[in-house]
Parts: C-alpha cells; structure tokens; sequence
C-alpha cells in the first residue's frame, strides 16, 4: 500500500492552478484565426533557358535621362 501511494504520489499536482480552470466550458477566450504556413509561396518550376542578354535587360535599371 506505501509503494502505490509513493509511486502515485508523483501525479498529483503540487502547485494549485491559477486562474480560470481549463476544463470549464464558460470561461471566455480570444477567438481563433487561420493563418496560413505557406501564404507566400510561389512555385519555381523549371522552365527552358532563354539568353542571358534577354533576362539581364528586363531587370536593369531604366537609365536616368541627363538634363
């Protein structure tokens, strides 16, 4: 009888809970909202190579116009 009661003695919780009891169904709490994990995905599928010249020109900066 000492055993079981030492043995269970460790599942009993110590420190008294604070705050509302979670296992009451009338406690107010924030809402809940979905946040996507992979919103900002894009995908990058291969595609077939073109020039290099074609890609370098369409992310160049437009040149300044001298005044």
């Amino acid at each position: 009888m000492t055993a079981a009661t030492w043995s269970l003695g460790g599942c009993i919780p110590t420190v008294p809970l604070v705050g509302a009891d979670p296992a009451d169904p009338n406690v107010p709490v924030a809402g809940v909202s979905y946040r996507s994990g992979i919103a900002p995905y894009t995908s990058m599928r291969p595609t077939a190579p073109s020039g290099w010249k074609e890609q370098n020109q369409r992310v160049t900066p437009t040149p300044k116009s001298e005044q």
